[in-house]
């Protein structure tokens, strides 16, 4: 069966589906498998559950139906399908990646867009070679703006992304120390996400760049910019600061917009979704709205209090990067006693050692009242007089149900390989 074929029964079908657990009947099933999985074993439960369609890989868990698909490789046809899809719609697709705030500048470029267009955008973290064909086949015909979230954790990664979703528009939020292992250090980094840069060069693209980032600046070089920043030439001039509760606010075109993000590291976020509802005609009422309207959940910057303390959880993920700009940012706000409990960063390779210790330094001399480290790479840092080491999340949780934690105002920060969310039930 060729690609279009397969397109047109897709249209016909009731979505498509990877996992049996949430098959709906009548819709598409792809078998996909990985180094832990094998979506094939569940081939014949898909047809059982009235798959309308299965595409499998392994002959070796052929179902008995007249609707089931060998391919050569399901993940591969899963790709060519959704690149096909993406091609039948000729509108705005704006493509983002970056090392550092992401999905927060993805959420709050949906909260604001919506305020006036049907967007269709990624799904939580579904950024990656699976999950973006996932997100270009859910868009259809009612919708207007396509929001793509582009991840990587190595070279070509982007591009090959980008080839996928064929943006029209993108975003780097920036480049920063994030998987360092796979990219091969930071220059791997600004080179691998610039392969979003270069697609848009080749295709003649726009590409929204942060006006005060020259890095930003000369990695998009001879493409079609629109710049926002604070700087006077750029083409959306936004002024930033913290209010008293150390909430992002920003000023633009004399309307004072209140975010629910703390952390000056969230000013670019809100700035690119402020330039994007320009670029997309928006009242400043409306973009207004849209970013106030956004709350931060899944572990991103999301405030909690409980009956012993006030939380700000970003355990979704860490990178010496982010670390340094949550610390510094927690650092700058008025509270009377600061715990911080940071978790190990992942994915640096060679780097590790050297990132790991570069935050001790950075987080004791920052003075806060406790500072508790959680990991195997933190505990392997030189030991510092007053900092607490712990191996495991599930160690400090242990500790605190005897040593708990009282009035006091807590960052948690670390990669989620760490699960620090855990020990929620304890603070």
């Amino acid at each position: 069966m060729t690609i279009p074929e397969l397109h047109s029964h897709f249209l016909k079908s009731n979505g498509f589906s990877t996992d049996t657990r949430t098959l709906k009947k009548g819709a598409l099933f792809f078998c996909l498998k990985g180094e832990n999985f094998n979506g094939n074993v569940f081939a014949q439960k898909a047809i059982e559950a009235g798959a309308s369609f299965v595409i499998f890989d392994d002959l070796d868990y052929q179902p008995k139906a007249e609707n089931a698909i060998h391919v050569n490789d399901s993940l591969a046809c899963l790709q060519a399908l959704a690149s096909y899809h993406r091609k039948q719609f000729d509108i705005p697709v704006i493509g983002l990646t970056g090392s550092n705030g992401k999905t927060t500048s993805k959420e709050l470029i949906y909260s604001v867009l919506s305020q006036q267009y049907r967007v269709h955008a990624t799904k939580g973290n579904l950024n990656n070679h699976i999950g973006v064909p996932l997100t270009l086949l859910g868009i259809n015909n009612d919708t207007q703006i396509a929001l793509i979230e582009m991840g990587a954790n190595h070279q070509k990664e982007i591009a090959f992304l980008s080839e996928l979703a064929q943006p029209t528009m993108g975003y780097i939020t920036n480049f920063g120390k994030a998987h360092l292992e796979g990219f091969g250090g930071i220059e791997g980094v600004i080179k691998g996400k610039s392969e979003l840069y270069d697609f848009l060069r080749e295709r003649k693209g726009k590409a929204l760049i942060n006006g005060n980032d020259s890095l930003q600046l000369q990695q998009s070089k001879g493409l079609d910019n629109i710049l926002f920043g604070s700087k006077k030439d750029n083409h959306y001039q936004i002024e930033n600061a913290l209010d008293t509760n150390a909430y992002c606010t920003a000023l633009f075109e004399g309307v004072t917009i209140k975010s629910q993000l703390t952390g000056s590291y969230n000013f670019d976020n809100i700035n690119a979704a402020i330039s994007l509802g320009m670029i997309f005609s928006l009242s400043i009422e409306k973009i207004k709205q849209g970013i106030e309207a956004y709350l931060p959940a899944n572990n991103r910057s999301q405030w909690t209090k409980t009956e012993k303390n006030r939380i700000l959880l970003d355990a979704y993920n860490a990178n010496p990067t982010s670390m340094k700009a949550a610390i510094n940012a927690f650092a700058s706000q008025k509270a009377l006693h600061k715990t911080v409990i940071l978790g190990d960063m992942l994915e640096l390779g060679d780097y590790a050692a050297a990132e790991h210790q570069s935050i001790v330094r950075l987080v004791k001399a920052a003075n806060f009242n406790e500072i508790i480290l959680v990991g195997p790479l933190f505990s392997s840092t030189t030991k510092e007089d007053g900092l607490h080491y712990f191996t495991t999340t599930v160690a400090l949780k242990k500790h605190l149900q005897n040593n708990p934690i009282q009035e006091s105002t807590i960052l948690i920060k670390g990669s989620r390989g760490i699960a620090l969310e855990q020990l929620l039930d304890e603070l």
